[in-house]
């Protein structure tokens, strides 16, 4: 397998095998992913350390979310000028050194400084990974190579809260950020001395220098406004009343005109920063679309499954994390399933139909959960929807770079996992601010059977407090129903991914 991979002219794998080049990217990957999620349950801990208040300690989340943002569409191009190597070991290192700062913070201000530079650091090691992993496996064995790099995507947003609960309730927050460190350092080292630029990255590179390297100075700047506004928006949309905000208006218009400004710029341009010229590739543009609606759907039910528990069934921040813990670890055993069956004995598109379809189906059930479920229970729940993630993650990586370039795998890389993160935090918002309005609307109907005349009056205050508890109940279901209609109905579109060859390399490759 190490000389079929040194035979491919963009492996990172040089004489080594590829599946220890594929572990080792997987490592710092695995850390960043883990990052987005596991300080979530410990913002109120962190808010208490630092002196600030609940709503001040959610700008913690925002830095990282921003800057992680801007950096992920420009990844590519970095890697490419910069060299994929060099590039993926400075994203490492800048990210640990910034986790560390992180978790030695003494000022909210000390600590969002830190936190923009974390995402800046982060923002580059899955783009880069997936590319590396393009580069290094043949077409036949690359499902089971994104496998591997599934677990990380998939996996590691449902230990966070498990891990960020329980490293909370037993330590300090501290820990949260400061186990990033040994992880990191073990990332540099064997990045360093096993992963390398083939002869033809280099020289691609090279030829790229040579030929006068200009910087799109104007598509860097519209992408920090644009998307930097765009993903405040998204995290204080629901806290600031939408759109009846001057704020959250004046934000959304700055980012539209930013955004459209920036499709017309990098598609005139003769050296764009970002490639959107990709979404030619009708392979490429349904697999964004498809990863938009993944990120959507795994990160919206990452985020209100252990608010659930929380809220409604009075879990703490481990238990709450503990929830997620059985689907996480089933999409352990199954990734490696999906990566056999996938091209090999099924094509790739059924598979993402497939799991669509039976990821909308187990949202569906979902919504039948009440407020006296108990832990067995809500961990089936979540086994049901996630169990389905892995066939839908691996062929859709497999398939994504039909018609790409290979020499554009950074920038593909790239886009496609923009599109992931854009759709976790489309999905958040959304659903943050559905649940809100669906508890205010369930919330004046059931209070409209309320009177003086039916004898609840007589015990209101018992009465209004499970009103209350009864109307956030449906809004959670409410989310579960609209989550599962989404994946549903984008099923079909995935009839239009090509057709893999079996065994074969793909025209791309």
């Amino acid at each position: 397998m190490a000389s079929e991979s040194a035979s491919l002219p963009r492996s990172a794998a040089g004489s080594y095998n590829p599946w220890l080049i594929a572990v080792i990217v997987s490592i710092a990957t695995f850390m960043e992913v883990l990052d987005t999620t596991i300080a979530n349950v410990a913002l109120r801990h962190i808010a208490g350390g630092l002196g600030a208040s609940l709503d001040q300690s959610t700008y913690i989340t925002t830095s990282y979310l921003v800057s992680n943002a801007i950096v992920l569409p420009i990844s590519g191009w970095l890697a490419n000028v910069i060299g994929r190597k060099r590039f993926y070991m400075i994203c490492v290192a800048l990210f640990t050194v910034s986790s560390v700062a992180c978790g030695f913070s003494t000022s909210l201000t000390m600590m969002i400084v830190f936190r923009v530079l974390q995402g800046l650091g982060g923002g580059g090691l899955a783009p880069v990974e997936q590319s590396i992993f393009a580069d290094t496996f043949p077409q036949e064995k690359r499902a089971m190579a994104f496998a591997l790099y599934g677990f990380t995507v998939v996996t590691a947003p449902a230990i966070g809260p498990m891990l960020g609960g329980w490293i909370t309730d037993n330590f300090s927050w501290h820990w949260v950020f400061l186990i990033n460190l040994p992880v990191g350092m073990l990332s540099l080292v064997l990045t360093g001395m096993f992963v390398s630029d083939s002869k033809l990255v280099k020289q691609e590179r090279k030829a790229l220098l040579d030929k006068g390297l200009r910087i799109d100075y104007i598509g860097f700047f519209l992408i920090a406004v644009g998307f930097g506004c765009l993903q405040i928006v998204l995290d204080k949309f629901e806290r600031d009343d939408g759109f009846d905000s001057t704020f959250i208006c004046t934000l959304s218009a700055i980012s539209a005109i930013s955004l459209i400004l920036l499709v017309i710029r990098e598609l005139t341009t003769e050296q764009p920063i970002v490639n959107l010229r990709l979404f030619k590739s009708s392979a490429f543009a349904i697999s964004c679309t498809v990863m938009f609606a993944f990120g959507f759907i795994i990160n919206s039910t990452t985020q209100i499954l252990p608010q659930f528990t929380q809220e409604l069934l009075g879990y703490d921040a481990t238990n709450a994390g503990l929830t997620l813990g059985l689907g996480g670890l089933m999409t352990l055993f199954v990734m490696p399933v999906a990566g056999i069956v996938t091209g090999r004995f099924v094509q790739p598109k059924w598979l993402v139909m497939m799991a669509l379809v039976g990821t909308g189906l187990a949202l569906l059930h979902a919504s039948g959960i009440d407020a006296v479920v108990g832990f067995s229970d809500v961990s089936l729940s979540r086994l049901y929807q996630v169990i389905w993630l892995p066939f839908l993650f691996i062929p859709l990586s497999t398939v994504q770079f039909v018609g790409v370039p290979p020499k554009e795998n950074n920038n593909a890389s790239a886009l496609i996992n923009m599109m992931r993160n854009l759709g976790g935090s489309f999905g958040v918002s959304i659903v943050t601010t559905e649940l809100a309005w669906r508890e205010q609307f369930h919330h004046a109907r059931l209070a409209e059977h309320i009177t003086p005349y039916n004898g609840f009056a007589n015990s209101f205050g018992t009465i209004a407090s499970a009103l209350e508890a009864q109307a956030s109940v449906m809004s959670y279901l409410d989310v579960f129903v609209l989550l599962g209609a989404v994946s549903l109905v984008l099923a079909p579109i995935c009839f239009f991914l090509p057709k893999m060859p079996k065994g074969a390399q793909s025209n791309a490759h």
